[in-house]
């Protein structure tokens, strides 16, 4: 046992010296684009393909990418079209930028830095950009934070968006990039040009969670818990120790802290009938339950069913709400948005606006955590295998 223990602690170490900087995000995975059309919007690119011309960008060229014939066709203006199996936009200094948009839409434009790997890949086009991980991460923290936060919050977010950053990077390997850039993995949208995100970022650079075995933690969060945390069991039926229902007081007035909805009574019996409610369903009082406190079952006689089922069926903004019979109706009267878990992001605004900084928001909502550097950390793979991360996939 001790020499399993001693090789797993070696190999890991080894994990983490091979960090080789770069982020590998698959963009516009949700999107499946047909066509792409980049632009370079600072520095200087170069086009490269396998068997095809090697072609220069430079600022405010652009280059169309279509599907055809289950290859990709490339088209710059003032160049003959030509096919070829895969293509990379590859910069060639350290402050080039460019756009992308995609099927020709009225999306508007994303910016990124770094380089473009494309290939045709099952009907549609796989964009992956790799880029730097600091860019990455206030990229992310544009996109699930938002702008115009205060610092020690983005600062937070950053911390919290580079620990899952690491603790999933092997979650699409097979695939030829790290993470997604949808809620699958993290929202990322491109670069910010935030200059609080992108300071907050800086300044947090390489920081991490880590629980007291020097693993990384699992960094949720959520928008708002209505004044009490939730336990992860609650929610994924799995729970680790630093993630504790904890009282609230910042949160409670912020904007997504009340919500109510109205639900028809036979809406509601249909719901409890389908998941095995074989009781009365005539009459809307037989249906009151008070939750005061967060719990995971609500209750009708013997019959139990998740809170957090129920949210997902009705598309409810949380499973923390109790039941109010109105006649023939039920109102859901709840609290929070969101899952609950972790870190609450309207009470970490809160305190970061009361002067709390970035380490006792942390701890405030994860108990008995390190906040440390990556080179640190051990890191447990998703799927339970050992590969250096500078792999070149």
């Amino acid at each position: 046992m001790r020499s399993k223990l001693i090789l797993l602690v070696t190999v890991n170490l080894f994990f983490i010296a091979g960090l080789s900087g770069q982020a590998r995000i698959r963009i516009f995975s949700k999107q499946n684009p047909e066509s792409v059309l980049l632009t370079v919007t600072a520095g200087r690119y170069e086009l490269m393909t396998f068997n095809g011309p090697e072609m220069v960008l430079v600022v405010n060229e652009s280059v169309f990418v279509s599907k055809f014939n289950g290859r990709l066709a490339v088209k710059k203006n003032g160049s003959k079209a030509f096919e070829c199996d895969s293509l990379l936009l590859r910069c060639t200094g350290g402050n080039d930028l460019f756009s992308v948009r995609i099927n020709n839409g009225d999306a508007g434009w994303q910016s990124y830095a770094g380089d473009l790997q494309l290939f045709p890949d099952l009907g549609t086009i796989l964009m992956i950009n790799i880029t730097d991980i600091e860019s990455y991460i206030a990229g992310v923290v544009k996109s699930e934070g938002g702008p115009g936060r205060n610092k020690e919050y983005l600062k937070t977010q950053a911390i919290f968006a580079r620990t899952y950053f690491y603790r999933h990077f092997e979650r699409h390997l097979q695939d030829r990039y790290n993470l997604c850039d949808g809620t699958h993995c993290q929202a990322f949208h491109g670069i910010t040009t935030d200059s609080r995100i992108n300071q907050a970022t800086r300044e947090t650079s390489g920081l991490v969670i880590l629980d007291r075995d020097s693993m990384l933690v699992i960094s949720a969060f959520h928008s708002n818990c209505g004044g009490e945390t939730s336990v992860p069991e609650n929610v994924w039926l799995t729970g680790a120790y630093y993630l504790k229902s904890i009282a609230d007081p910042y949160c409670r007035d912020s904007h997504n802290a009340r919500w109510v909805k109205k639900v028809s009574l036979p809406e509601w019996t249909n719901l409890l009938v389908r998941s095995g409610y074989k009781g009365k369903t005539d009459n809307s009082s037989i249906f009151a339950f008070t939750q005061n406190s967060r719990m995971q079952y609500y209750r009708v006689g013997s019959f139990s069913m998740p809170f957090n089922t129920i949210r997902e069926d009705l598309n409810l903004r949380s499973a923390f709400f109790s039941v109010i019979p109105e006649g023939d109706s039920l109102l859901l009267k709840g609290k929070g948005y969101g899952h609950g878990v972790g870190l609450c992001q309207e009470g970490a605004m809160s305190m970061s606006r009361s002067g709390h900084n970035f380490r006792q928001i942390i701890n405030f909502y994860y108990s008995g955590v390190i906040i440390t550097e990556i080179r640190n950390a051990l890191i447990l793979h998703e799927n339970s295998k050992t590969v250096p991360y500078n792999t070149g996939m």
